[in-house]
C-alpha cells in the first residue's frame, strides 16, 4: 500500500438535505455499505472538487435529486492513495477488484465485496481512509474517511461560518 498524508486540503461532499445535521458521521454508509466500506463501519465519502461531489451523489441518474453541498478542511495522517489505480507488484491482487461492482456482489449474488475486504486491510494496516480515482467524474479522485479511526491529531472541520446546516432532525418534521 502506498500510504501519505494529507494535509490542511479541502474536500467536498453533497448530503441528502435532512440528513446535513451529521455532515461528518458516516453514519448513513455505515447503514447501508459503500465501495470501501462494509455494513456497520462509519465512512464519510468525500471529493477533492466540487464537481465530482455533485457527480457521485448524482450518479447515473440523469436528474439531480436536491442536496446539501458542504465543504470541509481536513488533515489526516496517513491514508492510502490508489490514485495510480492497481499495479502488479505494489498492490496485493485483491486491489485489482477495488472498483468491483459492490452493490451487485452484495444485494444481488450475496457475496462479500472484495472492496469491503480492502477495507477492512487499509483499517488493520493504521490508515484512516482511502484516496481514488471516481468512476463518475473521469478526473475526480475520493476520498472515504473512516471517521471512527480519525485520531486526535486529525482535523476534520465543517465550513458553516453562519451556522447554515441544521443543527437537528426539528426541520423534518
Amino acid at each position: 500500500m502506498i500510504l501519505k498524508a494529507l494535509s490542511t486540503i479541502t474536500a467536498y461532499r453533497m448530503h441528502v438535505p435532512k440528513w446535513a445535521v451529521a455532515p461528518t458521521s458516516g453514519a448513513g454508509a455505515g447503514i447501508h455499505g459503500g465501495r470501501a466500506n462494509r455494513i456497520g463501519l462509519n465512512a464519510l465519502y468525500l471529493a477533492l472538487d466540487i464537481n465530482t461531489a455533485v457527480r457521485e451523489y448524482q450518479q447515473v441518474s440523469p436528474l439531480m435529486p436536491p442536496g446539501t453541498l458542504v465543504s470541509y478542511q481536513l488533515s489526516i495522517d496517513p491514508v492510502v492513495d490508489f490514485t495510480g489505480g492497481y499495479q502488479s507488484g505494489k498492490w496485493s491482487a485483491l486491489w485489482e477488484d477495488f472498483y468491483c461492482d459492490w452493490r451487485g456482489c452484495w444485494f444481488n449474488q450475496r457475496i462479500e465485496p472484495p472492496s469491503w475486504v480492502i477495507g477492512d486491510e487499509v483499517i488493520a494496516t493504521g490508515a484512516k481512509g482511502i484516496l481514488f480515482r471516481s468512476s463518475l467524474s473521469p478526473e475526480g479522485v475520493n476520498l472515504v474517511l473512516y471517521v471512527d479511526e480519525l485520531g486526535p491529531d486529525d482535523q476534520l472541520v465543517v465550513n458553516d461560518p453562519q451556522g447554515a446546516l441544521p443543527r437537528n432532525q426539528s426541520s423534518w418534521t
